[in-house]
């Protein structure tokens, strides 16, 4: 579904194209995709004096880092005592803390660099089933011990009186958590890292790369010849690069944002304006818009085929948690994929010594995506050791091969669905 149908896109307007890469150069860095994570590393590198060329095959944003439901949420998609389980206490002690500071991170860079991109405090996680009451709480305990300031446990009144839905019965709202543009967000970084002399070239497909020193990335018009390569195309660029394609899956996600409600009643909706998900395997999330919107995204798709009507199928989403918008009209509904791995956590690894990639973020790329991008800067310059405390934890492959995985994993969300509605 293409970019243009999303309200980010419609809310920036028109941009200036970027050129398409044209004849053969050579950079110390190629970063392969222009979205969070492709755009901080080229900005981590620029600033420590590197030449570095992007090439994103569309426009810089057009994945999943503009297309997002745009929330800023801690830890991962996983609890902490699951991650401890995989990679060890100390390991699961140092993800936690570079999780915090991707959070801080992206708060940093947009004011460092003036990114105009709606940033807004507070994210709510919200119960719809008595059982997700008891992992709120749990979550406030783990997270408190963790160090996260602030958390408040709310019960239903508190939460209907924060949302205006009855579907929602308990909270945990933390003010360190967000919302923002991130197509805005992403864009932002892509002009920073050209201040600091990187170079991104816009409809710029690689269509082939080959492993040396220089390793050499080929593009419809181009040949870059480069001394370290990122690759930073998360579900976009697993097709093309089938060692990485074996660990992650392209998930279809959806977000539609209605037509402008006017101030007093969106801030009815949501009066404090944090941004809020429930804790549904398939799980619905929701904020408002600085022009008075909601936007709210849910829906999956598993098949990689997209919904037929996009729009009607997320608003009969919207109106079971807000039926008082019964009379309102969706105006943009759009779609993209994120990369997921089997066991939620991101994937960050090397192909070769110089050959580094980072994705598999599972729904919380917004800050990860920009912590990658400055470790994968910190890896290239030699100083690897926090890049590699993502490297260490063990990823398996999707079940069936390229041929049934697809099929095996929509009959297994067929189930977490179902368990939803129990």
């Amino acid at each position: 579904m293409p970019q243009a149908f999303s309200y980010y896109a419609a809310a920036q307007g028109p941009q200036t194209p970027r050129p398409a890469l044209a004849g053969d150069h050579a950079v110390d860095v190629c970063v392969i995709g222009g979205g969070i994570t492709g755009c901080s590393t080229a900005l981590h590198l620029a600033e420590r004096g590197y030449s570095v060329a992007v090439i994103e095959a569309e426009t810089v944003g057009y994945g999943a880092s503009g297309r997002s439901g745009g929330h800023l949420i801690a830890g991962y998609n996983i609890d902490q005592t699951a991650v401890a389980r995989r990679v060890g206490a100390d390991d699961a002690a140092r993800l936690w803390e570079l999780s915090e500071e991707s959070l801080s991170l992206t708060r940093a860079l947009i004011a460092r660099h003036g990114i105009k991109c709606a940033l807004t405090p507070g994210h709510v996680q919200v119960a719809t089933r008595t059982r997700h009451l008891d992992i709120l709480k749990e979550m406030a305990e783990e997270w408190t011990t963790l160090g996260r300031p602030g958390l408040e446990l709310w019960d239903a009144p508190t939460t209907q009186a924060a949302i205006a839905s009855r579907r929602y019965i308990g909270g945990l709202y933390d003010p360190g958590g967000g919302h923002l543009d991130p197509l805005a967000y992403a864009c932002g970084l892509a002009r920073a890292a050209e201040a600091a002399g990187a170079r991104i070239y816009e409809t710029s497909p690689m269509t082939a790369w080959q492993d040396g020193d220089p390793a050499i990335i080929r593009t419809p018009g181009g040949v870059l010849r480069a001394r370290f390569v990122v690759l930073a195309g998360n579900a976009y660029l697993w097709g093309k690069e089938r060692r990485l394609g074996r660990t992650i899956m392209p998930v279809g996600t959806y977000v539609t944002a209605t037509a402008p409600l006017g101030e007093d009643r969106a801030r009815a909706l949501i009066p404090g304006n944090q941004a809020v998900s429930d804790l549904n395997f398939v799980l619905d999330y929701f904020r408002r818009s600085p022009d008075h919107r909601l936007l709210f995204g849910g829906r999956v798709s598993y098949s990689r085929l997209d919904p037929g009507n996009v729009a009607a199928a997320m608003r009969k989403t919207m109106l079971r948690a807000f039926p008082q918008l019964a009379d309102v009209a969706v105006e943009h509904a759009w779609g993209g994929h994120v990369a997921i791995t089997l066991n939620r956590l991101p994937q960050f690894g090397r192909l070769a010594p110089n050959v580094l990639f980072a994705h598999g973020y599972s729904g919380h790329g917004l800050a990860l995506g920009g912590l990658a991008g400055k470790l994968a800067a910190e890896a290239v310059a030699g100083q690897a050791e926090r890049f590699d405390v993502f490297t260490r934890i063990p990823h398996a492959a999707f079940p069936g091969g390229t041929a049934l995985r697809t099929p095996l994993l929509v009959l297994g969300m067929a189930w977490h669905r179902l368990r939803d509605l129990m």
